[in-house]
């Protein structure tokens, strides 16, 4: 299969700087295994696009823990006590948008749109300073669409061909982000022969994804 590879190869791939989305809720649908080998890695400067920066040492909150991250882009990072003090220091820049703006910005990304307009966030410190319109007597806030140079995501399963789907709410932000990046490296727990998945049930088709490795992988891919 061409295009499973381990973790440690997948990493290889990024670039010091680049913007690199990764799926999951909390550690909720976050490809734990792709994340560890980014934290193992000498990468720097890099902008995170997620939900959140994981937990104190756990998933994301490692790349924090070791200084790899300069911005991150999300909805809820106070759960992390080390984004909130690397924050304070100067040492991280926060982007924070709503849960449904983030959402609604890769979804749009990926579509290929420019932007949005929303009423959430207007009147308030996220809203300041963005392009506002009157629409239907209503004020609206513009929000850019979202793009990443990476995406890492998490499925449950994957054919060999690299269709994917995903198992409850786990799926979050993942199949989203499959579509707004440039390159989709997916983490997922099992792979089956074509034809094992049903057509209804896969939500992201291999058209997407690159590369895959599978959940726990620690070779190091020679």
């Amino acid at each position: 299969m061409e295009k499973l590879i381990s973790a440690k190869q997948a990493i290889s791939k990024l670039k010091d700087s680049n913007s690199i989305m990764v799926g999951g809720f909390g550690l909720v649908g976050c490809p734990l295994t792709l994340v560890r080998a980014l934290a193992s890695s000498s990468l720097q400067n890099l902008t995170i696009i997620s939900n959140n920066l994981g937990e104190p040492g756990k998933g994301l909150g490692m790349l924090v823990r070791n200084k790899q991250v300069t911005k991150a882009i999300g909805s809820f990072f106070t759960s992390n006590p080390d984004v909130v003090k690397a924050y304070q220091s100067k040492e991280l820049e926060i982007e924070l948008l709503p849960q449904g703006t983030l959402s609604e910005a890769i979804r749009a990304g990926g579509a290929g749109l420019g932007g949005f307009y929303t009423p959430t966030g207007v009147g308030t410190l996220i809203g300041e300073g963005k392009e506002t319109k009157i629409i239907r007597d209503k004020t609206y806030l513009f929000q850019p669409s979202i793009r990443a140079d990476v995406a890492l995501i998490k499925a449950h399963k994957a054919d060999k061909l690299g269709n994917l789907v995903y198992r409850k709410s786990a799926r979050n932000f993942n199949p989203n982000m499959a579509t707004a990046a440039n390159l989709v490296l997916v983490e997922v727990e099992e792979i089956v022969e074509v034809g094992v998945l049903s057509p209804e049930e896969i939500v992201t088709p291999h058209l997407f994804v690159d590369y895959i490795t599978l959940t726990g992988d620690t070779t190091d891919g020679g």
